[in-house]
């Protein structure tokens, strides 16, 4: 039998108007499937936005690619992930949808199973992601494409 966990108080609250909005659209080329960090760049839209406390939305505009937060500290977890998403959704599977080639169908399956958006608190004018995390857009097809990527951010 396991214990119960213990659940601390609420801290740093904070509260007020959402007086401020930004949004923009970044393009992110990809050289087949993988992940790429697009943390740099969504971090530069964030301070140019100029906002410092609010809600930070990452959507990308695809259903064959994928968002995700992960790790950015040793690069094995992101081969690791593609190997386990390889074993869910293998390419060369029998599946029914497969007009646009055989890593169509299992692209949409990754997709479905991570998520095409993100929603990030945005704390003292920056992302509030952990020390070792890192937002990446994930190529689930087999060739290069090129994927957009809209953000959005409201708060004060």
């Amino acid at each position: 039998m396991t214990g119960e966990g213990r659940i601390g108080d609420i801290t740093d609250f904070s509260d007020g108007a959402v007086s401020r909005q930004a949004s923009a659209r970044i393009a992110v080329a990809t050289p087949g499937p993988g992940f790429t960090e697009i943390t740099e760049v969504v971090a530069a839209f964030l301070a140019r936005s100029g906002i410092t406390q609010g809600l930070l939305t990452v959507f990308c505009r695809h259903t064959s690619a994928s968002l995700t937060i992960q790790e950015n500290a040793d690069p094995d977890v992101r081969t690791d992930l593609m190997t386990a998403l390889d074993g869910l959704a293998p390419r060369h599977g029998a599946y029914v949808h497969g007009s646009e080639g055989p890593d169509d169908m299992p692209a949409h399956i990754r997709t479905m199973v991570t998520d095409a958006g993100l929603a990030v608190p945005v704390v003292g004018g920056r992302i509030g992601l952990g020390t070792w995390q890192g937002i990446y857009l994930i190529e689930h097809r087999d060739r290069p494409h090129r994927r957009e990527v809209l953000l959005h951010v409201a708060g004060q």
